[in-house]
């Protein structure tokens, strides 16, 4: 019996009722023309389920090829994560045994700064000058890949102050007029009195790295350090006469394994890393680059730093020259006998008396009995001992006027923050002759302030 056929013969009872009953009666003839019409369109070429069915069909092979992209990429980023993982503990590896891989070298440049500082005969002074030359070539590829593993690691953090730039530039500008000369440059220097906040060391880096291509690509000529006043910042300036860059080089220059030039001269055993470590150490201070160059026209780079706030009682500049340290009595601590000889033949020829002690007990034994200008400690000592740190504080408040300098192979924001805070100066390894005798005069004449 048709139901709907049965409630036809009901009369409604309200016209709510009539109502729905026509509108039920209106829905049924609609729904039974389309059936109708679908149902004869099948019979006569089976169009619409046709569609249908390959519509159903494209749907499953979508979806069986998404999850197999899926898994791909799955795969893929799996991948990934591993090579990155191993690229990781490579730079960490490399970056962790510094210190080791700098220790002998740090040994040999002290013996062979201080065989330079001798009166020799002229044969042999050839031959020191050209193990010196040799150690600083060693020094610049080590260090270089050890820049580039820390950053890329991750294990370098800024640690900003505020200095004078002069403290900086007239360190760096005593070193590169030797250099510029050797290669038989003219080498100028346009001082500042500009105060700057940023990472001395990082900065010292990235304008070493500017000077060190200028005198490498310079034939002849004259090279510039100088800084020009912006308003938003000191720009520090390295320009030279060397061979230019074309504009279109300009920036692959910044990527790693890049040569300014396609043929270097020879002897160049740079590997094309320093400006990308410029760029690297550039973005992590949110210092801005720029070079402008023109073939045969040379090159002029530059980093533009933010002003600092000059403080009270301003730091002194660092004087230029060379000093006479005679007499100046120094202690040196470091667990290494071969640094300790390398550097009490360097201290020695300069005029200093020297104390050396492998461990911070000899020395505060050594401290009991007499008194000293200035101590110089490796930072990382033999395995039991207390750092270095812990020892200069421990001297220091026995001898409230020693001057301190941390010598340390690891660039840390954070160690640098806790000696600066302590009134502390702090070198990085291998150390460079001239910046050690530099900052002992600095010392002395601030009476270990």
């Amino acid at each position: 019996m048709d139901l709907g056929a049965e409630r036809a013969d009901i009369e409604p009872a309200t016209e709510r009722e009539r109502a729905l009953v026509e509108e039920n009666a209106r829905l049924r003839r609609i729904c039974g023309a389309l059936i109708e019409r679908v149902e004869s369109a099948g019979m006569a070429d089976g169009a619409p389920y046709g569609a249908f069915e390959h519509a159903v069909l494209l749907a499953e092979q979508v979806r069986e090829r998404t999850d197999s992209l899926h898994r791909t990429l799955e795969a893929l980023e799996e991948a990934r994560a591993e090579a990155e993982a191993a690229n990781r503990s490579k730079t960490r590896f490399l970056a962790a045994v510094s210190h080791d891989l700098l220790q002998p070298l740090n040994a040999a440049r002290l013996f062979a700064s201080a065989l330079e500082d001798q009166a020799l005969p002229e044969a042999a002074a050839r031959q020191v000058g050209h193990i010196g030359r040799s150690l600083k070539d060693v020094e610049a590829l080590l260090g270089t890949l050890v820049d580039i593993s820390r950053l890329d690691a991750g294990v370098l953090t800024p640690d900003i102050a505020t200095f004078p730039v002069a403290e900086l530039l007239d360190v760096i500008a005593e070193e590169f007029r030797q250099l510029a000369g050797a290669r038989g440059l003219d080498f100028r220097y346009v001082p500042s009195e500009a105060v700057v906040s940023s990472d001395l060391a990082l900065l010292a880096r990235v304008v070493r790295n500017f000077l060190t291509n200028a005198v490498r690509y310079t034939e002849h000529g004259r090279l510039l350090l100088g800084c020009r006043r912006r308003r938003d910042g000191l720009e520090i300036l390295v320009g030279d006469t060397g061979p230019g860059i074309d504009e279109a080089q300009q920036q692959a220059i910044f990527l790693e394994f890049r040569r300014a030039v396609s043929e270097p001269a020879e002897g160049d055993r740079g590997l094309g890393l320093g400006l990308a470590i410029v760029d690297r150490i550039a973005a992590m201070l949110d210092h801005p680059l720029h070079l402008a160059s023109r073939p045969g026209r040379g090159a002029l780079f530059s980093i533009r730093v933010p002003y600092g706030r000059r403080e009270e009682a301003p730091t002194a500049e660092v004087p230029p020259g060379l000093h006479d340290l005679s007499g100046a009595r120094v202690w040196v601590l470091d667990d290494d006998p071969a640094i300790l000889e390398g550097m009490a033949a360097l201290l020695e020829g300069w005029g200093c008396r020297v104390r050396c002690a492998a461990t911070p007990a000899g020395l505060e034994a050594a401290g009991r009995r007499e008194r000293a200008d200035l101590l110089l400690v490796d930072y990382q000592l033999a395995p039991g001992d207390p750092d270095g740190l812990s020892v200069a504080d421990r001297l220091r408040r026995r001898h409230p006027g020693l001057g301190v300098v941390v010598i340390s192979a690891h660039q840390d924001g954070e160690l640098t923050q806790r000696a600066r805070e302590r009134g502390y100066d702090c070198l990085l390894k291998p150390v460079k002759p001239l910046r050690l005798r530099l900052l002992i005069a600095h010392r002395l004449e601030a009476g270990g302030d």
